[in-house]
């Protein structure tokens, strides 16, 4: 039951919504300001990507280029990229989860993942 005879508190409610857009929103700013990390071929190939889902920095190591085999390269590269990207989408979801649950949302506007 509600206080003052069971209506909700109108005031209490938006400010509590308030409250937690600010919570989202700063959460998404952190987000999108980290970088998250993925590699592949033990580390031959790293990629680092911001939690908005943009490549920041791709490392080859020498090792494993072999100009009669690039497509394995390609590939290297594309898990590398993939493994920091879910990355992001794990910390994106641990972070960002609970707070858009409580907005009553699913997804995130927005956010690539």
């Amino acid at each position: 039951m509600f206080p003052g005879g069971g209506q909700p508190d109108m005031q209490a409610l938006l400010q509590q919504a308030q409250q937690m857009q600010q919570q989202l929103a700063r959460a998404q700013a952190d987000l999108a300001a980290a970088v998250f990390d993925g590699s592949a071929g033990g580390g031959l190939v790293k990629a680092s990507v911001s939690g908005a889902g943009e490549l920041k920095a791709l490392v080859i190591d020498p090792k494993a280029v072999d100009p009669e085999d690039t497509e394995t390269l390609s590939d290297l590269v594309l898990a590398a990229v993939r493994d920091a990207t879910a990355a992001a989408q794990r910390a994106a979801a641990e972070k960002l989860g609970p707070l858009a649950q409580g907005l009553g949302g699913g997804g995130i506007p927005g956010l690539p993942f």
